[in-house]
């Protein structure tokens, strides 16, 4: 499955040289693929980019030192997907490597838009791009709350 128009790789190495003049910054966490990720065809089970999309957000928090386990005992909350959007170009296959990025699009005082993609390792070709959208919610009530000036401030770096 390929996008219309140009090649997959040189659209995202687009989007990545655009997100770095705007002074972007971008996450990037390896995965390999495993026989538990594909399906009976032998590729990526399309769900499973969603798993490998929610690792590399919990490292990127994590790169920053905001360790979800702590951040939900030291603030009483923790994110929640609320939204996502996912398109789906080209397929991973057993034992590839992969680089799976994190970036943040958009924030409020509620929620966060991170825009995420899974590209190959080795070549750089697109495979699989989306949003996920992460709201802060209370733990206790499970209703949404402000994000804590901490998480905030170590999104600014």
């Amino acid at each position: 499955m390929k996008m219309a128009g140009r090649p997959a790789t040189v659209e995202a190495v687009q989007r990545s040289q655009d997100a770095q003049a705007r002074g972007e910054w971008t996450f990037e966490h390896p995965v390999r693929v495993y026989w538990e990720d594909t399906d009976a065809g032998g590729i990526v089970f399309y769900a499973n980019y969603l798993k490998f999309f929610e690792r590399a957000r919990t490292e990127w928090l994590r790169s920053l030192g905001l360790a979800q386990s702590e951040l939900r005992a030291s603030t009483g909350g923790f994110f929640v997907v609320s939204e996502t959007s996912v398109r789906y170009l080209l397929p991973a296959r057993l034992d590839d490597e992969l680089l799976v990025t994190a970036r943040l699009e958009a924030g409020g005082r509620a929620s966060l838009i991170i825009a995420q993609q899974a590209t190959m390792k080795r070549s750089g070709a697109l495979l699989c791009e989306g949003t996920i959208r992460i709201g802060w919610v209370d733990a206790t009530e499970l209703r949404p709350a402000r994000i804590p000036p901490i998480i905030l401030e170590a999104l600014k770096q």
